[in-house]
This record gives structure tokens, sequence and C-alpha cells, in this order.
């Protein structure tokens, strides 16, 4: 028996001997039994693929030299300007379908540019486009192309639906609503834009709630402000902005919120320790509470000293209390005045320059020192550096 592929004068391709078949051409062998497929990389095949002009995704930078690729970009302009357009349309809705919006709207764009001359076609073109922008949120031209089509087409419902999409999208809820009814005069059952509308309205509701809200917090603002520039006039307090401003300071003066005939100040006030360089802060000072109250609560004669009052020095019955005016004035604060006393004892005599307690970035400043020695020093110090 010849083995398979040896071939005689006598004996064809395929011999039957003995029951059995038998070839003798390697050709007719893999064609009767399939070979396995070599391995393939799919991607590097596509992208072979792609290289053939027909397949081309995008133009490589010698396509003016290729006359394959030539003869193709003249097959896509030649015909009619409705033909040439409609092609352009036809080859962007299936870039569409792929949700390719880029190279889409690049073949919408090549069909308006076509002029074509049936409005209908022209209104799809442009209605096309506007989808591809409304995907790539491209807002401002989807309107643009929709005004374009509605110039064309006044009853183009796709043209009133894409544009009140594009102005939700914008926050323009008083355009898209208006967008919307226009729509829903020529075309009632259309279903979209009811649900469109629905929610542009409900989305117009919630602003206007929120800009009621602004609005009324503004008022109180204003108000308050107002308020409390009167009550600083009253009590001659004087406002000292910080360069800065008063944007990292949390501690602002305000109307006590528990006195309803609002004549009440709440002030954050600092006590200093010079001494020790050192303060304490009292956010909240009800200006008809005495000084008392606070120097018995900070420090108790029972209990141990600060960690900075290094000879214990510092204790309810042994502190003394001073403010300072604007004009330089030292002013002694008895332990039974509330900030109120202190208000009316800062203010100028008649006939004398406005003086009175310096407000500093919302915060008013007391000095607290023990008696004695340590409190001569410091008055000597202040009148050598504060010259009145």
């Amino acid at each position: 028996m010849p083995d398979r592929g040896e071939e005689s004068e006598s004996q064809a391709p395929i011999d039957f001997l003995a029951g059995h078949l038998y070839f003798s051409d390697d050709n007719l062998y893999n064609m009767a039994f399939p070979q396995p497929l070599p391995d393939v990389n799919l991607d590097e095949k596509l992208a072979e693929f792609e290289k053939l002009p027909l397949f081309m995704k995008s133009l490589p930078e010698d396509a003016a030299d290729n006359p394959v690729i030539s003869a193709l970009q003249s097959l896509a302009h030649e015909g009619t300007p409705d033909e040439i357009a409609q092609n352009f349309k036809e080859q962007g809705n299936d870039y569409f379908k792929g949700k390719r919006y880029r190279e889409a709207m690049g073949f919408y764009t090549q069909g308006i540019d076509a002029k074509p001359t049936d409005p209908t076609l022209h209104e799809a073109l442009l209605c096309n486009r506007a989808a591809c922008n409304l995907e790539l949120k491209n807002y401002g031209s989807v309107l643009r192309d929709c005004a374009e089509a509605i110039k064309i087409n006044p009853r183009s419902s796709k043209a009133f639906y894409r544009s009140a999409t594009a102005l939700v999208a914008l926050d323009k809820l008083e355009e898209t609503l208006d967008c919307c009814d226009r729509c829903l005069e020529f075309d009632q059952d259309n279903s979209a834009m009811k649900v469109l509308r629905e929610k542009a309205a409900k989305l117009r509701e919630t602003k206007d709630k929120k800009e009621r809200e602004r609005q009324e917090r503004l008022k109180k603002e204003r108000e308050e402000q107002a308020a409390l520039a009167a009550a600083y006039r009253e009590r001659n307090l004087i406002l000292m902005p910080s360069p800065k401003g008063t944007a990292d300071n949390v501690y602002q003066p305000k109307l006590d919120p528990e006195d309803p005939t609002r004549q009440t100040l709440l002030l954050p006030v600092f006590f200093l320790y010079p001494q020790y360089a050192t303060t304490d802060i009292i956010s909240e000072f009800q200006e008809d509470t005495p000084f008392s109250a606070h120097i018995t609560a900070m420090f108790p004669p029972q209990a141990p000293p600060p960690e900075w009052d290094k000879q214990g020095e510092y204790v309810d019955g042994r502190l003394v209390i001073y403010a300072m005016t604007h004009r330089n004035r030292l002013l002694k604060v008895g332990k039974k005045m509330t900030l109120r006393d202190v208000f009316k004892a800062s203010a100028a005599k008649p006939g004398e320059p406005k003086d009175g307690l310096e407000l500093k970035d919302g915060c008013l400043s007391f000095v607290v020192l023990p008696r004695g020695e340590v409190e001569q020093k410091w008055i000597e110090d202040f009148k050598k550096t504060h010259p009145r």
C-alpha cells in the first residue's frame, strides 16, 4: 500500500482499495478533514482589517497620497446634495447606534454641509447632531441646532424635546417649561415631553422654595445686623475690624435669643493675663451678668490654680480687672459691675472726642491681674506705651 500523497501514472488522486478510502493529495485530505486553526490574536487581526481603506475609522496622515482613499472619498461626495446628505446621515446613524457620538456628529455635520434641498432631511440632520451633542453635554450646540431645525419645521417635536432636555441640564427651568408648552400645543400626546415638563416643574418648585428660604434668611441677617449696629452705637462700642477680616473668627456678638425684647447682647470676651502672655475666652458674655460670676467660676479659692499660674496668685478675691478705651483710658472694673455698666463708664464726657470700648474683630478684651506689685507695674507700662 503506497503512502498517502504518492501517485503513479495509473493511480487517481483518490484510491479505493479493500473498501478503504485513500488520499493521494494533501489538499484533498485537509478538505475532507479540516485542520485546527492556528492561534490568532483577534485584536491584531481587527487592527489589520481597519488598515483597509473601506473600513478605516479615521484617515491616515498620507491620505491624500493614497489613490484608494481618494477614490472612496470622492464616492462619498458623488450624487445630488440630498443623496450625499442621506449617505452621511445613514453613516452617522450607524455610529450613533454604536455610541460613538463624536464620529456620528462628524457625519451629520458633513450631511448638513452638503446643503440638502429636502427640508425634512435637513431637519433630521440637525436634530441628530443635537442628539450627539446632548450625549456629549455640549448644551449650547444642542440649542443652536434645535433652533435651526425649528426654523425649518416649527412643529419639530424632536427639536423641541432636545432643546428642553438641554435647558433642564442648564437649570433654565422657565425656558424649559416654555419649550415644553410650545411643543404640547401641537403634539398633545407626546408622553416623553409630558414627563420632561413634570420633571422641570418639580425642579422649579424646589428651586423657588430654596430661593424663598434664602431670601428670608438674608432678610433676617440684614435685620440682625441693623439691630446690632444700633446696639453698638447705644453702648459706645467702636468697631475695629481685623485686617484679615472676620471669616476665621467663630466668635461673634449676637442678640440674646432668650430676650423677647431683643435688647440684650451676648458678646465674646477675652480675659488677658499679660503676666503670663495667655488668655481665656468667654464666648457668650451676657451683658447684664456681673464680672464676679465669671471670676468666681474660673478662679475658685479651693480649686488648684491653672497650670500657667506659677505663683498661685490668680484666685477669686485677689484679682483686679481693667478695661481699655479707644482713647487709651484705663477703667477699673468692679466685681459687681456688668458689661453694660462698663459700656456707660467708657463713654466720653460731654465736649470730648468720641470714646468707648473697642470691639476688635467682634470681641472685647479685659486685662486680669493679681493685686499689688504686678498690677502697678502693668499700669506703668501701659501708660508708657499708650500715651493719651
